[in-house]
């Protein structure tokens, strides 16, 4: 991926990257659609940036809102992985 550095990706990371993708995939999304569906679905964010350059990506982003439900478990797994774990793959480049 560009942009990434090895600092970025220790094993901890990675790990936490696998365990999301997999749970991506057994909610039907792509990671990108997981992460989008994340942050929709939380009342406090108003929009959402999408960087999409090609109409094949932007289409994958809009079908985020087919799935935009959340089980418990998988919000507590998200959080053990992003908001209580030490993924931050942009902490390197915010640091410069």
């Amino acid at each position: 991926v560009r942009g990434l550095t090895p600092k970025m990706l220790t094993e901890a990371n990675l790990n936490s990257l696998r365990l999301l993708h997999e749970m991506a995939q057994q909610r039907g999304q792509s990671m990108a659609q997981m992460a989008l569906s994340w942050l929709l679905k939380d009342e406090r964010v108003t929009s959402v940036l999408i960087g999409a350059s090609r109409a094949e990506q932007l289409e994958e982003n809009v079908q985020a809102l087919n799935n935009l439900t959340f089980s418990t478990e998988e919000l507590a797994q998200i959080d053990q992985h992003i908001a209580d774990g030490e993924l931050n793959l942009w902490q390197a480049s915010s640091d410069k």
